[in-house]
Order: structure tokens, then sequence, then C-alpha cells
């Protein structure tokens, strides 16, 4: 049986960008909407030999879903690793207890050396320490990290706030990491702002975007 082809004018819809068509109310016709996943930007900071870098607003109950962007993290001190931590005090305190879990696959540069699998020095069982976020990042001129971090939710009052992060880096053995971290803030309170630092050292140099998905 041979399909039928709808015109354009047979929906009673007036298009726009950015919005796409679905069923109404009544589910009797079809109407215009948001599209939806689309992401904001609520804000970008850039390190300059900075011990720490705090997001302390645009975390709030706007967005169901944020996504922080790091582009190629540089770190004074070589074997150094980027981190996370939680406030739910607008930043007066970094101290959110998580349990977080990691696998990752790494391949080094003479091509002599390959691992994929779990490193239990690597996550958290209830520790309001500082996340990591790579292996031993190189502190050499051209060593970086990249990668991004989801937090879910972050204003929910009901329940544990998950995180999702895959970071890549140029480890100071010359190897190429991929390392994919994920857990949760053991708290019901909302999580209101974000601190990055390094475990020795500062950030030297790089930017970290904050957006919210809409």
């Amino acid at each position: 049986m041979a399909l039928n082809k709808l015109k354009f004018n047979s929906f009673n819809v007036t298009p726009s960008a950015s919005t796409a068509i679905r069923f109404n109310s009544n589910a009797n016709g079809f109407e215009t909407a948001s599209a939806g996943g689309s992401l904001v930007k609520i804000s970008s900071s850039t390190a300059s030999s900075s011990s720490s870098v705090s997001f302390t607003s645009g975390i709030d109950s706007t967005y169901k879903e944020y996504i922080f962007i790091f582009n190629n993290l540089h770190l004074s001190n070589d074997n150094a690793q980027p981190g996370i931590n939680f406030s739910i005090d607008g930043g007066s305190n970094y101290n959110v207890a998580k349990t977080s879990t990691n696998f990752a696959a790494s391949h080094n540069e003479a091509g002599s050396y390959t691992l994929l699998g779990y490193n239990g020095s690597w996550d958290l069982a209830q520790g309001t320490g500082v996340q990591y976020l790579t292996a031993g990042t190189g502190s050499d001129n051209d060593q970086s990290a990249s990668g991004y971090l989801h937090l879910f939710d972050p204003s929910n009052t009901t329940f544990v706030k998950h995180f999702i992060a895959a970071m890549n880096t140029s480890v100071s053995d010359d190897t190429a990491m991929n390392l994919f971290i994920a857990g949760y803030g053991n708290t019901t309170s909302a999580i209101n702002a974000v601190q990055f630092s390094a475990s020795a050292g500062t950030i030297d140099s790089g930017t970290i975007a904050l957006y919210g998905v809409s």
C-alpha cells in the first residue's frame, strides 16, 4: 500500500526557528513547540595561575541539568589532577559527601602500553574531599586536559545529586588517557556552587564554561 504524501500546508502550524511539531493537548491536531535540548551558556571562567575556579551563581532551579565544559586545563605541577567539589551554602564550604566510580582507557606514545580498567584510588566512598577528574596530567607546555561534566537536577531537595564526567588528558608519562567518572553527591540539600582545583599547584590556564540544558 502506497503512503500518502502530506503537503506542508496541511499542517496548521506556523514555522519558527528552533521549534518542532508535536500533537496538541487534545491529541487531535499539531502545534509547534520548543524543540528542547538546547544549551544555554550561563558563564565561563578563564584560569590564570588559579588555585581554584568557582561557580557561585547560575546553578539553581532554572534547569534540570547543567554541563561544565573544560578546554585545555594546563596545570602548573607535573602529575597533578584537576578535580571538583560541591557546595550547598553558596560556596562558603565545599564539602559535600560523594560516592563515585570510574573506568579508564589509555595508550602511550611509544605504542608499548595500553590499559582498560577500574582504579580504586580515583573514586570516593562518602568522601567530602575533591573528586579528581583525570590521572596525573603532565605539565609540559603542550600538555593539558579537556572534557565535560554533567550535574543533574542540583536544586532537587528529595534525591541525591548525580554527576557524570568524561575527560581526556595527556598524562605526565606521555600517555593519552580517557577517564570516565560517575557518582552522586549524597545530599538532599540543593547544590548551588561548584569549585574546580588541582591536587597540587595551580590551574595555570584553560577555560571552564557552564551551560544549562533547556
